[in-house]
C-alpha cells in the first residue's frame, strides 16, 4: 500500500475528535467533513481543514458516499477514517475509496459484506468450526419456514435483523403464539433501519454475559487479539457499561475465546481493527459467535488503558502496509477499566433524546480518568444524530480502583444547557 499524507474523517462528534487526535499526533494532516448542523462542532474546529457535505439530513450529508469522496478530492486526502456508525461498515463506501484511489482505513470489500450480515457470516463461523448459538439462518425466510424452525430450535428464542445491530429487529420469543405478530415486528423494524428485512433465529441464552474480543490483523497475515471487553450491562440491547477486562474471566477461558476470535478474523482473511462478539452461558461455561463488528468499537478505550496501546494508531499503520507493532506473546493486560457513555436524554421520560445549546462543559480530569466527547461551549446539541455526547472512562490497579474513580468522575462532571443521562450513570 502507498504511503498517505493526509486523512479525512468520515465522521462527526467524539470518535472525529478522538481519531483526529491520534492522526494529527503522527503527523498527518487532517479533515472534517460537517453538515450544515454541525459548523459549530469541535471536531470542525480541531481539524487541519472542514469541508460542509450537505445539510443535516444523514441521508444527505455523512452517508452521502459521492459527497464525502468529492470532500477529499477536493482536499487531496488520500486516506479516509470511517470512524464508527455511519458509513463504517458499509461495503459499498469502502469499494468506493477504492475506485477513487483513496486508502480505506479500514477491512477489505469482502470482509465488511461478509461479516455485515449475521446470516452469512454465521454460515461462514460454523464452516470454520468457531462455537455458534444453535438456530436457523437459511435462505428461506416465509412464516411456515420460520415457524418450523423455530420448533426445531425450542423456545424461548431469539429473532434478530440479519443486517442489525444495536438491538433494532431483535425480539425475544418465549412461545409460539408470540412468534407471528414478533416476526411482522422486527421485520419492519429491520427494514427500516437496515434497508433489509431478512432475519434469522437463534436460541436464546438466558442472563448470559456480552464478552467482546478485540481483534487486528495486517496485511502480512499476522493476527492477534487484545485481550477481552465486557458489555454485560446493558439497557433494551444498548450497552450502558464497558469494561475490561472480563471481571469472570479465567486464563483459560481467554485463551480459548482468543482463539476462536483468531480463528474467526483468519478465516476471512482479516485485516485491520474488528471485534468478533460472544455471548458467554455463566452457568456451563460455554461460549457462542454472535456477531464481528469490522471496525473501531465504541469501547475501545477501555482496551487502549490495559494495554497501553493506541488502536487507532495501529489501523493507521496497518492500512500503510506496515506490519502490526506486537506480536502475541508481547501483548500484556495490566490493571482494570471501566466506560460510560453519556448521552443527551432524559432517563427519568423513557430516554427520550434531548437537544439545546451546551452552556458550560467541565469535564472532572482525574488522574487515571479519561475523557473522548465532541463538545464546546456554545454549541448546539441537535436531533438529528445520536444523542451521544462523551465517553467517561476509567482506570485502575483493580476493577473496584477503577469503578470508584468512574463514580467519581461522573459525579464531578458539569454539563449545563443540555439534560443528559448523568444521575442515571
Amino acid at each position: 500500500m502507498p504511503a498517505f499524507n493526509k486523512i479525512l474523517i468520515a465522521n462527526r462528534g467524539e470518535i472525529a475528535c478522538r481519531v483526529i487526535h491520534t492522526a494529527q499526533a503522527l503527523g498527518y494532516r487532517t479533515v472534517a467533513v460537517y453538515s450544515s448542523s454541525d459548523v459549530d462542532s469541535r471536531h470542525v474546529e480541531l481539524a487541519d481543514e472542514a469541508v460542509c457535505i450537505g445539510p443535516a439530513q444523514v441521508s444527505q450529508s455523512y452517508l452521502k458516499i459521492d459527497a464525502i469522496i468529492s470532500a477529499a478530492q477536493q482536499t487531496g486526502a488520500d486516506a479516509i477514517h470511517p470512524g464508527y456508525g455511519f458509513l463504517s461498515e458499509n461495503a459499498a463506501f469502502a469499494e468506493a475509496c477504492k475506485a477513487a484511489d483513496i486508502v480505506f482505513i479500514g477491512p477489505s470489500v469482502e470482509s465488511i459484506h461478509l461479516m455485515g450480515s449475521k446470516r452469512l457470516s454465521k454460515i461462514a463461523m460454523l464452516e470454520a468450526g468457531v462455537p455458534c448459538i444453535p438456530g436457523y439462518e437459511g435462505a428461506a425466510q416465509d412464516d411456515a419456514t420460520l415457524a418450523r424452525e423455530a420448533e426445531a430450535i425450542g423456545y424461548p428464542l431469539m429473532i434478530k435483523a440479519s443486517a442489525g445491530g444495536g438491538g433494532r429487529g431483535m425480539r425475544l420469543v418465549e412461545s409460539a403464539a408470540q412468534l407471528g405478530e414478533q416476526l411482522r415486528t422486527a421485520r419492519s423494524e429491520a427494514l427500516n433501519a437496515f434497508g433489509s428485512d431478512e432475519l434469522i433465529l437463534e436460541k436464546a441464552v438466558i442472563r448470559p454475559r456480552h464478552v467482546e474480543v478485540q481483534v487486528f490483523g495486517d496485511q502480512h497475515g499476522n493476527l492477534v487479539y487484545l485481550g477481552e471487553r465486557d458489555c454485560s450491562v446493558q439497557r433494551r440491547h444498548q450497552k450502558v457499561v464497558e469494561e475490561a477486562p472480563c471481571p469472570v474471566m479465567t486464563e483459560t477461558l481467554r485463551n480459548a475465546m482468543g482463539a476462536a476470535a483468531i480463528k474467526a478474523a483468519g478465516w476471512v482473511d482479516y485485516v485491520g481493527a474488528g471485534t468478533v462478539e460472544f455471548l458467554l452461558d455463566i452457568s456451563s461455561g460455554e461460549f457462542y459467535f454472535l456477531e464481528m463488528n469490522t471496525r473501531l468499537q465504541v469501547e475501545h478505550p477501555v482496551t487502549e488503558l490495559i494495554t497501553g496501546q493506541d488502536l487507532v494508531a495501529w489501523q493507521i499503520m496497518v492500512a500503510e502496509g506496515q506490519a502490526l507493532p506486537l506480536q502475541q506473546e508481547q501483548i500484556q493486560l495490566n490493571g482494570h477499566a471501566m466506560e460510560v457513555r453519556l448521552y443527551a436524554e432524559d432517563s427519568t421520560h423513557n430516554f427520550m433524546p434531548q437537544t439545546g445549546a451546551v452552556l458550560q462543559w467541565s469535564p472532572e480530569l482525574l488522574d487515571g480518568i479519561r475523557i473522548d466527547h465532541g463538545l464546546r461551549e456554545g454549541q448546539q446539541i441537535s436531533a438529528f444524530y445520536d444523542p451521544m455526547l462523551a465517553k467517561i472512562i476509567a482506570y485502575g490497579a483493580t476493577r473496584e480502583e477503577a469503578r470508584r474513580k468512574l463514580v467519581r468522575a461522573v459525579e464531578q462532571c458539569v454539563l449545563l444547557g443540555v439534560n443528559a443521562n448523568q444521575r442515571f450513570l
